[in-house]
């Protein structure tokens, strides 16, 4: 069994403790903005799906734009980008604040504040995960994780009731200053964190190029296809609480925005509950038993939820959803980053939040619907039955347990000599490998090989192809292309230490007395431009 690391084990690196405390100051005034923002909402607009419409425009940005964050995060400096972020961020709450002060909200407009924060936690939130594992040596990662789940629910369980005294006491406007003033130490943190520099001498990827290497590493991985698909049934399922959690105190237990930021600080203290027991819980069960338990919790919660007309039940039973909202959440997350190696880590985060968000966007405005229609009783009761149906899911698609796999990098490619002088844009480019293979080795190269394709499309080839040699059956090809020179010099680099066994197994297959011969090409065209084709030559009817 390896050894247990200590959930505190993070704090003993500097920068991720500086950087830990600043964004508990980020996330205590984005929580009090949060509180003001859906309670001012109830004032504005009569409407519950406008309400549940708070947290989707929030959560809807992160679905829309997480995909070029991550790319943006992978091909970007991490900290530039969190900078730009957290200014963009505060600018957009000092205006927010502005306009709740002149009484220049409406309901639409509050959305599309709420919606504009929401773009810049976006483009925050891939660069500054993609970042944890820059902070902390890789064996820590999953206690980093845990620990900025600790961080965010410190603050939910005491952020939302200060942020529901203020909203009483001084009104919302106070609620969105709190905010713009919480970012200040954030920055600053970022701005004393000097990042170490990496050598890369291929140019940067375009945007495109990206964002189709990061959805080629996730389809070819399918420990993190099942990791998204359950984190979006997740989101889907479990946001009916939090989206209906403002409608839940004013209509269900008749209380006000001190209410609602009371019922807040019980789900986020028993989020700090559930990350506690994250590291004894993930040696006692499997990581799809965690996940099966925590959408049994949500179910179970909203039956109860619906039926509540004390706000201590309701306060006493948000301690379970808040548990399991940490424990699967911060499950989803460390599976990814530990299934995906440093060169594409950023993209697939921002595929998982892109479900995962998206599924809470959606679900909050599905619920939203059906409280206005149906009550908030009935639609708490539908997202029960739909978050049970979640852990049923869990028989057909388990979440994959923690994997210690070796991701770092092979760095065995050497760049070749070549006698043509190539740029980095140069291309396409055709690669060729020949094999000999004896008739009794065929099923096990075969098989290697299908393993070798999932590799080659996953670091970024395209066409992959195996051939036969019909007058030398014994001589087997493997082709695969790269758009550019720089491409093919990226798919080499990307291979990992775990992907040595099937080389290594190749060439015990090789008969011939060197290595797998490798043939690189370069296409070109052969038919001429249109303009130099030779004209045709005229002739007279007559």
């Amino acid at each position: 069994m390896p050894e247990r690391i200590p959930t505190m084990a993070p704090f003993r690196h500097e920068i991720f403790r500086t950087v830990w405390i600043a964004s508990l100051a980020s996330n205590f005034g984005g929580l009090i903005q949060a509180v003001g923002a859906a309670w001012m909402m109830t004032a504005l607009a009569q409407s519950q799906d406008m309400v549940a419409l708070v947290q989707a425009s929030t959560a809807l940005p992160i679905m829309l734009f997480s995909l070029i964050a991550g790319a943006l995060a992978d091909n970007y400096n991490r900290r530039s980008l969190m900078l730009t972020a957290q200014f963009f961020m505060l600018t957009v709450s000092i205006t927010l604040t502005v306009f709740a002060i002149l009484g220049l909200l409406t309901p639409w407009l509050l959305l599309a504040f709420t919606f504009l924060i929401g773009c810049g936690v976006a483009l925050n939130n891939p660069s500054w995960q993609a970042s944890v594992g820059d902070l902390v040596p890789r064996e820590i990662l999953p206690a980093a994780v845990t620990l900025n789940s600790v961080g965010f629910n410190i603050t939910r369980s005491i952020g939302p009731a200060i942020g529901g005294a203020i909203v009483a006491a001084a009104g919302a406007a106070a609620a969105f200053a709190v905010n713009a003033f919480s970012y200040c130490a954030l920055i600053f943190a970022l701005i004393r964190w000097k990042p170490q520099a990496t050598d890369d001498t291929l140019p940067r990827e375009t945007l495109l190029r990206a964002l189709s290497a990061g959805l080629g590493y996730v389809a070819m991985s399918p420990n993190i296809l099942n990791v998204l698909l359950r984190s979006g049934l997740f989101g889907l399922a479990a946001s009916a609480i939090l989206a209906l959690l403002p409608i839940v105190a004013r209509d269900l237990v008749h209380g006000g925005p001190l209410t609602y930021g009371v019922m807040l600080g019980a789900f986020g203290l028993g989020a700090i509950g559930g990350a506690m027991a994250n590291s004894r819980l993930r040696e006692m069960f499997s990581s799809e038993t965690i996940v099966r338990m925590s959408f049994l919790g949500f179910a179970a919660s909203s039956g109860v939820i619906s039926l509540s007309s004390s706000m201590v039940v309701t306060a006493i039973v948000l301690l379970v959803p808040g548990a399991c909202w940490v424990l699967a959440l911060s499950l989803f997350n460390t599976t990814v980053q530990l299934s995906t190696p440093r060169w594409v880590v950023g993209r697939a985060l921002s595929f998982y939040q892109t479900t995962t968000f998206g599924g809470i966007a959606v679900g909050s405005w599905i619920w939203g619907l059906s409280a206005d229609a149906f009550g908030a009783s009935i639609a708490l009761s539908l997202a029960s039955l739909a978050t049970l149906l979640g852990a049923l899911v869990g028989f057909r698609i388990p979440v994959p347990q923690f994997a210690d796999i070796n991701l770092d990098p092979l760095n065995r490619f050497n760049l070749p000599l070549l006698k043509l002088d190539l740029m980095p844009r140069s291309g396409p480019i055709v690669n060729l490998v020949d094999y000999i293979i004896a008739d009794e080795d065929i099923p096990e190269f075969l098989a290697l090989m299908s393993r070798r394709r999932r590799v080659r499309i996953r670091d970024g080839a395209r066409q992959w192809g195996l051939m036969r040699d019909l007058e030398h059956p014994e001589m087997w090809t493997e082709t695969y292309h790269t758009a550019t020179w720089a491409d093919y010099v990226r798919h080499n680099q990307r291979r990992l230490q775990i992907d040595a066994e099937i080389w290594d197994a190749l060439r015990k297959l090789h008969r011939g007395e060197e290595d797998p011969k490798v043939h690189r090409m370069i296409e070109r065209q052969t038919i001429q431009p249109r303009e130099l084709l030779p004209k045709p030559a005229h002739i007279d009817p007559h």
